[in-house]
């Protein structure tokens, strides 16, 4: 592969838009030090995060990406300061209520990874129209992992699993890993290809942890508002010059 350049409009060029990887998962990090850098409060990190995630899940739609998974909040996250909680919450009512609206244009499906019941009541009812909705549509599927955590969502499965021992219908001696898969919250969806992480931090914080076994890494230190399609860009192309061997030689 020839040597990448730096200027703007070389990355655009160097990727190939014909062999796209199935499926992008993004860890969205950095809002809150985007905010700190420029004298603002935490929650317009927060809000120019979520126009920035906007702008990235419409340009992965218009290249024809089939799958883009997103970090938007952790099981973690809750032991964040209530005003910061309650922000995020009105953004994500705010993006599913203008997604509602779009939807039979723009033929996106909208999936949610993660345990809805702690969410107010307005906004768990306007997660689960959505993916109704989405049950008319073949375009990306855009997967959104709300109360969210890798760790617990392995629990849950092998609980879920447990009982279906326990009433009979499964052995747990047949387990296989395609079996255990099918208990995810992801059950249906292929693995990611390429995990990207924005803002220096270079660690997979408890996200897709059973997915993202054979997913090539990415990390940037840009943080996740200026992570333009440039940027997507430079990651697509470093993936593309990958081999992925999968433990093989």
């Amino acid at each position: 592969m020839a040597l990448l350049k730096s200027s703007k409009d070389s990355w655009e060029a160097q990727v190939d838009f014909d062999h796209l990887p199935r499926h992008v998962a993004i860890i969205m990090d950095g809002n809150g030090r985007w905010a700190k850098r420029r004298g603002l409060p935490r929650t317009a990190g927060h809000a120019a995060g979520a126009e920035n995630f906007r702008t990235i899940a419409t340009y992965c739609q218009k290249i024809g990406l089939e799958y883009l998974t997103v970090y938007a909040f952790s099981t973690e996250n809750w032991k964040r300061p209530l005003e910061e909680v309650s922000a995020i919450m009105g953004l994500l009512k705010k993006y599913l209520l203008e997604s509602i609206e779009k939807m039979e244009r723009d033929k996106v499906k909208m999936h949610f990874f993660g345990d809805l019941t702690p969410l107010p009541q307005e906004l768990r009812e306007m997660c689960e129209r959505t993916e109704e909705i989405s049950k008319r549509y073949d375009g990306i599927q855009l997967n959104v992992c709300l109360n969210y955590g890798g760790r617990d969502e392995i629990v849950r499965a092998a609980r879920a699993f447990a009982a279906d021992c326990a009433a009979g219908t499964r052995k747990p001696e047949a387990l296989t890993e395609a079996d255990f898969s099918a208990y995810l919250y992801s059950a249906g969806v292929p693995d990611p290809d390429l995990v990207i992480r924005p803002s220096g931090e270079i660690r997979i914080s408890n996200f897709l942890l059973w997915q993202s076994a054979y997913a090539e890494l990415y990390y940037t230190d840009v943080l996740w508002p200026d992570f333009s399609k440039e940027e997507l860009h430079k990651a697509l192309v470093a993936y593309q010059g990958r081999s992925r061997r999968y433990g093989g030689v």
